[in-house]
């Protein structure tokens, strides 16, 4: 049994034991709760040690272990530069979770903080399966608590908001379930690293048209979880009738397994459809970016205005994989990093304010920085991160994806930093309207500054955005070990199809691309 074992087991048994434990004994249930995610954030921290000492260049933590025999399907599940990172953010962000929720939930509260660690269970078994089968059971056993946290604990259209979440991402994973199934049957294995190798040897491939279907089947599943313009209808709803708990992992951590399985699957499995559906990807991404933060100016609920600024920023994402430039893929991982620690943020201090003045409008609040400073102070570091102002965060992963896509084609670049200028309108917008001005009667005699507890949710957080924005290399080099070996792949696949011989179509390009990859592919022969 390995330290990642340990890991995926810990939160299991910690769910299984919340729901014996005393549903009267609240302090107990919430000890409990904060008590052993703090261990489990402890122990996630071992998985650094590799390569912050040793700099493997492949898996760590790896057990592989048949688990049912027909069809064969395995417990396989390993470390890598690209999880690493996604499974301690996940493990930082469950006490932070629990500790903004201590007051908050008052019903139910022993099954609230089980299916908080049963969420914690799923979210790291998607970022360390290597089986497909199994990928695609903690895929599904993530939905299970969030539509509860959301039916149960949300707000007055929470029904509402749990169903339609429900009904988009498990509609879409059955596309995926179905593509799974299909490789299964042409590879004779769920196992993801036999089938990579067979790809990678010849022993296994597909037609043009099998790879773009198998390609689209998995490519839905994640844009919808991303979620992708159009297909993002689904996260408002979502994000403002949730708990502040159910914002912080949905907006932090779940969301990334959309993106993550881009790179992870889409990228890795189906190189040549990936290339080739790049330049609508692409399309779609920057659609995303300008209109997630268009929409996010207008907007009058501040929960509503941090989701929408989600999917602006989640097309930052997607256009950093869809580049396949190393800077590109390197900014994409590190912007869910990002994205997940200052909206993450964003969201615990929204759910600060509601607590104290039970409104999620922007239009009930005015002057909150003279009552509450120290609260003013924690949301404008933020909101400032969240803009990607230098030497915080976000402004790292930005640039990089700039970068990237600024060496394949310079229009998507210019396109796609609109997006940033208009981050800083909408929050800059956000802030001044909520916490300058004068100060109505209501606002001041209920608006308590920071608590003890409040600060230990809310200060690692800005510790992160200071340290990932200014030492940056603290981080990068498992990310960009991991990302070459996937950019390696699809290179070394797009060049086996040139090598092939398959004659130049009439403007220059490959004709198993879009004209809009023509510079791309110039690129990747230059290298």
């Amino acid at each position: 049994m390995t330290l990642l074992d340990v890991l995926i087991a810990l939160p299991l048994a910690g769910f299984l034991v919340a729901m014996l434990l005393p549903a009267g004994n609240h302090a107990l249930i919430r000890r409990f709760t904060l008590g052993l995610s703090l261990l489990i954030f402890a122990v996630s921290l071992g998985l650094v040690g590799p390569y912050w000492f040793a700099h493997p260049s492949g898996y760590v933590f790896e057990t592989n272990i048949a688990w049912i025999n027909s069809p064969a399907i395995r417990y396989h599940v390993a470390v890598d530069g690209l999880s690493l990172w996604l499974i301690i953010l996940t493990t930082l962000l469950t006490p932070i979770s629990v500790l903004c929720s201590w007051k908050y939930i008052d019903k139910r509260v022993k099954e609230f903080f089980a299916f908080i660690l049963l969420l914690e269970f799923g979210l790291i078994g998607v970022f360390a399966a290597l089986d497909l089968f199994l990928f695609y059971v903690f895929w599904e056993v993530c939905l299970v608590p969030m539509y509860f946290l959301i039916g149960v604990w949300g707000h007055d259209r929470r029904i509402y908001a749990a169903v339609k979440f429900f009904l988009y991402t498990m509609a879409a994973s059955v596309l995926m379930l179905g593509a799974i199934i299909y490789l299964y049957g042409r590879a004779g294995t769920f196992d993801y690293t036999v089938i990579v190798s067979h790809l990678q040897s010849g022993a296994l491939s597909f037609s043009r048209a099998e790879e773009f279907w198998l390609f689209l089947a998995f490519f839905v599943a994640f844009a919808v979880k991303v979620p992708l313009f159009p297909l993002h209808t689904w996260l408002p709803d979502a994000h403002v009738e949730a708990p502040t708990a159910g914002s912080i992992m949905l907006a932090s951590v779940m969301l990334k397994m959309g993106t993550y399985g881009l790179l992870r699957y889409c990228v890795m499995l189906f190189p040549n459809a990936a290339h080739e559906n790049a330049g609508w990807i692409v399309v779609l991404a920057i659609i995303g970016i300008v209109y997630g933060a268009l929409v996010a100016m207008v907007q009058p609920n501040m929960k509503k205005l941090v989701a929408y600024s989600s999917v602006s920023h989640l097309g930052f994402v997607v256009l950093g994989i869809f580049s396949f430039t190393q800077p590109g893929f390197d900014g994409a991982v590190y912007q869910m990093l990002n994205h997940g620690v200052s909206t993450g943020a964003l969201f615990l201090l929204v759910g600060f304010l509601y607590e104290r003045r039970h409104s999620l409008e922007i239009s009930a609040y005015g002057g909150v920085a003279t009552p509450a400073p120290q609260l003013a102070a924690v949301f404008m570091i933020s909101m400032l991160a969240s803009i990607g102002l230098p030497t915080l965060n976000n402004f790292i992963g930005e640039y990089l994806v700039l970068q990237g896509s600024a060496l394949v084609n310079f229009h998507w670049t210019v396109f796609a930093a609109i997006g940033v200028i208009l981050s800083a309108c909408y929050m800059l917008w956000l802030y001044q309207r909520v916490f300058f001005g004068k100060t109505p009667d209501d606002v001041a005699h209920h608006m308590p500054d920071m608590t003890v507890r409040e600060w230990a949710a809310a200060l690692p957080l800005i510790a992160l955005m200071v340290w990932m924005g200014t030492f940056t290399q603290s981080f990068i080099p498992p990310i960009s070990a991991t990302n070459a070996v996937i950019l390696a792949r699809t290179k070394a696949n797009i060049e086996t199809q040139v090598k092939r011989g398959a004659p130049p179509a009439p403007d220059g390009s490959h004709p198993a691309a879009h004209t809009v990859l023509a510079s791309l592919e110039e690129f990747f022969r230059a290298r």
